[in-house]
C-alpha cells in the first residue's frame, strides 16, 4: 500500500531579537536557497516570503521528513549561506522557535496569496486587518496562541475582527 499525506504547514521564523536584517535585496537570493532546501527534502514548496524581520514558508511535507528537522535544517543551512555570502551584514542567526501552523487543502489558495502579499513591517493599522483575513479566509477559529509576539494588542485586534466575519 503506497502512503499518502496531506500535510500542509505554513512556517515563520525570525532572526535574533527580531532584527529587521532581511533587506529586500538579498531576499530573492535567500529564498531560492531555502527553496532547493526544500525541494532536497522532498517537500513541495508552494510559496516563500517575509520582510525584514521574518519569513513564511507555505510547503507540503515529505511523510519522511518531521517537521522540526525541516526547520533546523533550513535555519543552519540558511544561516550559514547568509554569513558566507554576506548577504544580510546585520544578520547574527535565526532565533531559537519558529511558528508552524497546519491547515486544510481548502486553505490552499487563500495562504499562498496570503504569504506572496506579505509587505513590510505591519503596523497596527495593518494588523487587524490582516488577523481579520487570516480568520476569514483559513480554518482558524482563534489565533490567540500563534500571535502572542505584541501580546494584548494581538488579542484586541482579534476581539475587532469579530465585526468583520
Amino acid at each position: 500500500m503506497s502512503t499518502y499525506t496531506q500535510i500542509l504547514y505554513q512556517i515563520v521564523f525570525c532572526p535574533k531579537h527580531r532584527a529587521p536584517c532581511l533587506k529586500k535585496e538579498g531576499r530573492d537570493e535567500l529564498f531560492k536557497h531555502i527553496a532547493g532546501l526544500i525541494k532536497n527534502k522532498n517537500c513541495h514548496l508552494y510559496r516563500i516570503n517575509g520582510v525584514e524581520d521574518h519569513i513564511h514558508i507555505l510547503t507540503h511535507l515529505h511523510p519522511t521528513v518531521a517537521l522540526s528537522t525541516l526547520v533546523q535544517c533550513i535555519k543552519v543551512s540558511s544561516s550559514n549561506f547568509i554569513k558566507e555570502t554576506r548577504l544580510f551584514p546585520d544578520f547574527k542567526g535565526w532565533q531559537n522557535g519558529y511558528c508552524a501552523i497546519t491547515y486544510s487543502n481548502s486553505a490552499l489558495n487563500n495562504l499562498i496569496e496570503y504569504v506572496k502579499i506579505r509587505r513590510p513591517t505591519i503596523k497596527n493599522s495593518h494588523l487587524k486587518r490582516n488577523c481579520c483575513w487570516l480568520l476569514k479566509n483559513t480554518t482558524f477559529n482563534t489565533m490567540r496562541d500563534i500571535l502572542n509576539r505584541r501580546g494584548r494588542f494581538h488579542i484586541q485586534a482579534l476581539q475587532a475582527c469579530k465585526s468583520y466575519s
